[in-house]
């Protein structure tokens, strides 16, 4: 899944502090996670005037590969060309992590450009600990912070698949992906709906491949900020349709002040290697 993009909603019997005692039924279900890269076309659905925005289109490349002994790494890349009326701007950004599973250790670049120019980097590393995640900035600036006990991506994605299977609908969990300055988690809230297959008008399920008749659930999460009250808006919250092994499609993205979908264009599933044995 995306870095700082997933959205979806509320409560689970089953909290994220239940799965980091369960690395056995982590690394079973990491077996299943296709190494793949997926390309969506992304367009404007809704703005707010407060945005500024008049039309807004482009693409986003999410790449996943690895496997539970060696750790996963992903790709991603996300490009949009704003209108505001007076000017057109080029947004990318372009996102690099790896994180290991089992060595509970989660590592993260991102670069922001607007037309071309570097606005922005933020790189570091994370390690689980005892007392929660210890976070090792090198850019914006050099720093280290102690943060709460928060899921990694991958770990987070493993949750909502476990869940999804188990037929637990409601969960929350905070998560750590080195978004924004890398310096906070987020609070996250998700709803999985019940598994379902796709009908003849979903207009990119045919560009799974093999995968285009499989079932899949609709997953929603929410991203707060850490110390968000229970009645704060989320500040993001993604929408989308999951299958068991980790791909997803029909992307709702919502910022608040304006909205993006994400159809999927095109879909590669990449070379399998034989998996390792872990020592």
């Amino acid at each position: 899944m995306f870095r700082s993009s997933l959205a979806a909603l509320l409560l689970a019997s089953v909290s994220a502090n239940a799965w980091a005692a369960a690395p056995a039924t982590s690394a079973a279900i990491a077996t299943g996670l296709v190494a793949h890269r997926a390309i969506y076309d992304l367009e404007l659905k809704d703005a707010s005037e407060r945005s500024g925005i008049s039309s807004m289109y482009g693409r986003m490349v999410y790449e996943f590969d690895g496997n539970y002994c060696e750790g996963f790494t992903t790709n991603f890349r996300f490009v949009t060309q704003i209108d505001t009326g007076d000017n057109v701007r080029v947004s990318d950004q372009q996102t690099k992590t790896f994180e290991s599973l089992k060595d509970g250790k989660f590592t993260f670049d991102t670069k922001s450009f607007t037309d071309d120019q570097l606005d922005k980097e933020v790189n570091g590393a994370a390690q689980d600990k005892p007392e929660g995640v210890k976070v090792d900035l090198t850019q914006p600036a050099s720093r280290e912070l102690q943060l709460e006990e928060s899921r990694f991506p991958t770990e987070h994605m493993l949750d909502v698949i476990q869940n999804a299977k188990d037929g637990k609908r409601f969960f929350e969990a905070r998560v750590f992906d080195g978004s924004d300055d890398g310096d906070k988690s987020l609070v996250t809230t998700t709803i999985v709906g019940k598994q379902e297959t796709p009908v003849a008008d979903e207009a990119d399920a045919g560009n799974a491949g093999q995968f285009a008749k499989s079932s899949f659930w609709p997953v929603t999460i929410s991203y707060f900020n850490e110390n968000a009250k229970s009645d704060t808006l989320p500040v993001y919250r993604m929408s989308f349709k999951l299958y068991e092994n980790g791909i997803t499609r029909d992307l709702t993205m919502d910022y608040g002040d304006f909205v993006l979908t994400g159809k999927l264009a095109k879909l590669e599933l990449l070379d399998k290697k034989a998996a390792p044995v872990c020592q």
